[in-house]
C-alpha cells in the first residue's frame, strides 16, 4: 500500500477514530504476523509480537512523519519487536515456508525442479529454509514475497542498501546449495526406482 492510501486513515486515527485503526490493522496484520512467525517459529509468540507491534504502532503514530511508506514503518517495528523477543529468549531466528521461491530468481536447474510435484516443492523449500541461519530467510521473504525494495529492507533492518544486496546474494547462494544437496539425492532415488 502507498502512503497516500494509508494517510487518510492515519489522520482519522490521530483525531480519535479507532475504526480507522482497525482498517490499518486488518490491512497489515498478515504481513506482521508472517514476519514474526518466520522469526520466532511459534504461533502464540508470533501472535503476541503482532499485538505488541500494533500497540506500538498506535502509540507511536504521532511520531510517524511519512519519510517512508507506512508499511515499511510497521514492518520495522515488527522486525525489532521480533528481535527483542528472540534476544529475550536467546533464540536464533529461523525461516519457515516460503512458497514458490523456486519461481523467484533461483538458479536451480529446471530438470531438478520439474521432477518435483508442487507439494513436494513446498516441502523441500520449507526444509531448505529451515537450514538457513540468521537473516537469510528473512531478507529473502522481505524482498521476494513482501516485494519490498532494497531501500525499504535497509530501513527495516537498519543496514545499508549495499549490505542488503550482499545479504540477498549470499542468502540465494546458500538456499541454492541447500536445495541442490536435497534435490540431488531425490533425483538419484527417482532413477533407482526406474
Amino acid at each position: 500500500m502507498s502512503l497516500e492510501q494509508d494517510q487518510p486513515y492515519i489522520n482519522s486515527i490521530l483525531k480519535g477514530d479507532m475504526g480507522a485503526f482497525g482498517v490499518l490493522v486488518e490491512r497489515y496484520e498478515h504481513m506482521v504476523f508472517t514476519l514474526a512467525m518466520r522469526m520466532v517459529k511459534n504461533r502464540e509468540e508470533a501472535e503476541e509480537i503482532a499485538q505488541d507491534t500494533f500497540l506500538k504502532v498506535y502509540k507511536g503514530l504521532e511520531g510517524f512523519k511519512g519519510g517512508s511508506k507506512f508499511s515499511t514503518w510497521v514492518y520495522k517495528i515488527a522486525y525489532y519487536r521480533s528481535l527483542d523477543y528472540i534476544k529475550k529468549l536467546r533464540k536464533h531466528p529461523e525461516t519457515s515456508l516460503i512458497e514458490g521461491y523456486l519461481e523467484h530468481d533461483m538458479e536451480v536447474d529446471d530438470h531438478f525442479v520439474d521432477r518435483l510435484e508442487k507439494n513436494e516443492k513446498k516441502i523441500v523449500i520449507k526444509d531448505a529454509l529451515k537450514k538457513l541461519s540468521g537473516d537469510d530467510g528473512i531478507v529473502l521473504t522481505l524482498h521476494y514475497f513482501e516485494e519490498l525494495s532494497l531501500n525499504e529492507i535497509a530501513v527495516i533492518m537498519n543496514i545499508s542498501v549495499n549490505n542488503v544486496k550482499v545479504k540477498l546474494f549470499r542468502a540465494r547462494k546458500r538456499l541454492k546449495q541447500v536445495l541442490l544437496n536435497v534435490l540431488e539425492p531425490e533425483i538419484i532415488q527417482s532413477y533407482a526406482r526406474k
